[in-house]
């Protein structure tokens, strides 16, 4: 006689499309490298977690719920999400793992990994979203990563050469492409191509506050291989153009 696998029930009360938000916030209330919200459809939160909380410099939960970013933040710390929030949706079409720089009190900078999806009604309607901001992995000593990549990497920060690809850091570090990237996930939590762009958008924004070289010149030093690139690549990170974020940065340091 076949024997058969035994299945407990799924209780008829229970639907996982159901889950209270509250009861998310409760879970990710106990996360502090995750900042996690709800929103309407007009972009105002409904429900947030502590660590949002603590990148604005809030207290209360009552200080964001019903507000869009810009109406918690001023300038681009409000501004940058607001608009990511607005294509998300007018489009319904979600934002998965944009790496990007944020700004917390204002003048801490992190990298995070920044989702968003649309919450849409029976009919298909967007009436909402839900997401997150997650900072990215702390990186490692470089003593403590297998030497071929660390090598790899220090070739590469040294003078960001505009030809390193995912497939040069894999050569150089004697991984297949395969085994690289499981490597940078775990390390950093970050694909190749955004261990790259990581640091050439790191290292421009340095230059950019350091010194007064041109936006075409720093371009070309950190690795792009025209002004419109560059420019493309720096406000899909930072949410600014090089100038603006010269100017943004340099009016707040004063």
């Amino acid at each position: 006689m076949k024997s058969h696998k035994y299945h407990p029930p799924i209780p008829r009360a229970f639907h996982v499309a159901q889950v209270d938000v509250a009861l998310l916030v409760q879970l990710f209330d106990q996360v502090s490298e995750i900042a996690f919200f709800v929103k309407d459809a007009m972009g105002r939160y409904v429900a947030v977690n502590k660590s949002l909380l603590t990148r604005h410099g809030l207290k209360s939960k009552s200080q964001v719920i019903g507000k869009r970013p810009m109406d918690v933040c001023s300038g681009d710390f409000g501004r940058i999400p607001t608009e990511q929030d607005t294509t998300v949706l007018g489009s319904g079409r979600p934002i998965i793992e944009h790496l990007e720089m944020q700004w917390h009190l204002p003048n801490d900078p992190v990298w995070c990994l920044t989702t968003k999806l649309p919450i849409q009604d029976s009919t298909g309607a967007v009436i909402g979203l839900v997401g997150f901001s997650r900072d990215v992995r702390a990186p490692l000593e470089r003593t403590d990563l297998p030497t071929d990549f660390a090598n790899a990497l220090s070739d590469f920060e040294k003078d960001l050469p505009a030809d390193v690809t995912p497939a040069w850091l894999a050569k150089r570090s004697h991984l297949s492409p395969q085994r690289l990237l499981r490597m940078t996930k775990r390390i950093f939590d970050l694909t190749p191509s955004q261990v790259i762009t990581k640091a050439r958008i790191a290292a421009a924004s340095q230059i950019l506050l350091e010194t007064d070289k041109s936006v075409a010149e720093i371009a070309y030093a950190v690795g792009f291989c025209d002004h419109s690139a560059f420019t493309r690549a720096f406000r899909s990170a930072i949410g600014l153009t090089p100038s603006e974020f010269r100017t943004s940065r340099r009016s707040s340091i004063v």
